[in-house]
């Protein structure tokens, strides 16, 4: 069984995101940039299926920049047995990622899709979805827990009431949360033996898909100052400050 994992290259969750000074967007240059933690997360449970003998291939794709080929050897360096760089200088909106994934899958016929439920970046939650309804496959979204067998994928799903189990045929898509698995650190050896795994390169071009943007940002500013607290001494004040603030 083949395993498609996006990845997506995205400012590093440690860094302080600072808005540009015209508002049109958050600043990028010299800025730390990493593989986005979900999607780590879905290519870390794409290599445990390959060890475990449930998955024979695991192919990591990005799209964006040139600089997206150190976010796809870091997804080599965990396990990804290669990788595939659709080059794309703009930026690429949900429904363009997810014509851009049906497309390869097509063309690489995987028997399963794995993939970060959402980016830290946008967090738009959308593209495995999409994906799910373009190729009219079934999804398990929120991914806790994945179980394989006999051409069939239960997927453990967090949900606003707990957890749920839904049992899907393959081919499917799963997107990954965060207790789905802890990845693993990528040692020296295997950072050196990913700069010798293959990375194909192809444009937006070569499967004929328009990234026009069909979205456009109008103002990006920066959340307001939380306000300072206050420690009352007794319920009574507490309640007095609900009925000053018009609360109650």
């Amino acid at each position: 069984m083949k395993v498609l994992v996006p990845v997506k290259r995205v400012i590093d969750f440690n860094v302080a995101i600072r808005v540009k000074a015209d508002g049109s967007g958050v600043e990028r240059t010299n800025v730390k940039m990493s593989i986005n933690p979900f999607d780590e997360i879905a290519v870390e449970e794409a290599v445990r299926l390959r060890e475990a003998g449930i998955a024979s291939e695991v192919i990591a794709i990005s799209i964006g920049p040139r600089e997206c080929t150190e976010t796809l050897r870091t997804a080599l360096a965990m396990g990804a047995d290669r990788g595939l760089l659709i080059l794309a200088e703009q930026d690429i909106e949900p429904l363009t990622v997810a014509k851009v994934l049906k497309a390869v899958v097509a063309e690489e016929t995987p028997q399963l899709v794995i993939l970060g439920k959402q980016a830290i970046d946008d967090d738009c939650n959308q593209t495995g979805q999409m994906l799910a309804a373009l190729l009219d496959w079934p999804q398990g979204t929120f991914a806790s827990k994945v179980d394989i067998k006999n051409g069939r994928i239960s997927v453990t799903r967090e949900v606003d009431g707990g957890l749920q189990t839904v049992d899907l045929k393959l081919p499917a898509i799963v997107t990954t949360d965060l207790r789905l698995n802890e990845p693993r650190y990528a040692s020296l050896p295997n950072i050196m033996k990913a700069r010798k795994k293959p990375i194909a390169e192809k444009t937006l071009a070569d499967y004929g898909i328009d990234a026009t943007p069909r979205l456009k940002i109008l103002d990006v500013r920066e959340p307001s100052k939380r306000r300072t607290g206050e420690r009352l001494g007794t319920a009574a004040d507490l309640v007095g400050k609900l009925r000053q603030a018009g609360v109650i």
